[in-house]
């Protein structure tokens, strides 16, 4: 079967006034309809990743490929009108904080409906319909009444589920969900995986979920990349995370507290220049 995504020796350059300075260095991978994490630490070049796969990229930046295609398609070669008909429509992306994705002076109804209307090419009572349903589909509850809130009138959580309801209202074959409860308590931040678990699931589509938490993508994801300095080291399995081998991996592990834990302090990583090979 053909992979929904396929994604050859990626790489993002910025010229800097001290040199060109790589980004992502040479990423490889191939996305069928599942549930794929990248994790590392800040600046390990996830997100950026997320934003090339869309080509959602500053005019300072140069990306390079060897493949970078969806669904058959070359992102590299296509037009801007093409691009234009993949991002929003095939390929979603939710941003990690709601307070600066929503537009401030328009209501959270009208945003959504828009996102159909742009993408779907369906009338306004149309929209309406489906903006109350893919609501409902985030566990909001009273969708009649939120669809009149503006985004300063609701909380984090519940904004982090308009997001949502707005990138998956054109229903995607691939969202692209970049840290997206990383601003939510527990509670919240279960329900959330709760619902997008539950629309790749029913909808078939694939997901790339980008964090910082070892933890929550080996609970949720089924294959998980680390990535360090802007390159992949380590590939496994989520559900085999715990046995990776790379020592990066297994620093980033062993730094996370645990309760059944009790250590005067965390141990922190060892760097090790060969890491940046590649």
């Amino acid at each position: 079967m053909t992979p929904l995504l396929e994604v050859e020796d990626l790489r993002v350059t910025f010229a800097t006034p001290t040199g060109p300075f790589r980004a992502v260095r040479g990423v490889s991978f191939a996305l069928g309809r599942e549930r794929l994490g990248i994790v590392g630490e800040s600046g390990s070049g996830k997100s950026l990743t997320g934003r090339a796969i869309m080509r959602l990229l500053p005019p300072s930046a140069r990306l390079e490929a060897r493949k970078l295609a969806f669904d058959g398609t070359d992102l590299l070669a296509a037009s801007p009108r093409a691009l234009r008909g993949i991002r929003g429509a095939r390929i979603s992306l939710v941003l990690q904080d709601p307070k600066y994705s929503l537009n401030p002076v328009m209501t959270v109804g009208d945003q959504i409906a828009e996102a159909a209307r742009i993408h779907g090419g369906v009338t306004a009572r149309e929209a309406r319909r489906k903006t109350l349903e893919m609501l409902e589909a985030v566990r909001i509850r009273d969708p009649e009444r939120v669809m009149r809130l503006y985004p300063h009138e609701v909380s984090g959580g519940m904004g982090q589920r308009i997001m949502i309801a707005m990138m998956l209202v054109p229903e995607p074959d691939l969202l692209i969900a970049d840290e997206p409860t990383s601003a939510l308590d527990v509670t919240v931040q279960m329900q959330v995986l709760a619902i997008l678990d539950d629309l790749v699931a029913k909808r078939g589509m694939g997901l790339i979920f980008i964090s910082h938490d070892l933890d929550l993508v080996a609970s949720f994801c089924d294959r998980v990349l680390v990535m360090y300095a802007g390159r992949v080291v380590e590939e496994r399995a989520a559900r085999d995370l715990a046995n990776a081998t790379h020592p990066y991996t297994r620093g980033l592990l062993r730094s996370l507290p645990r309760i059944d834990e009790t250590r005067a302090e965390l141990p922190t990583l060892q760097r090790d220049p060969s890491w940046l090979e590649g």
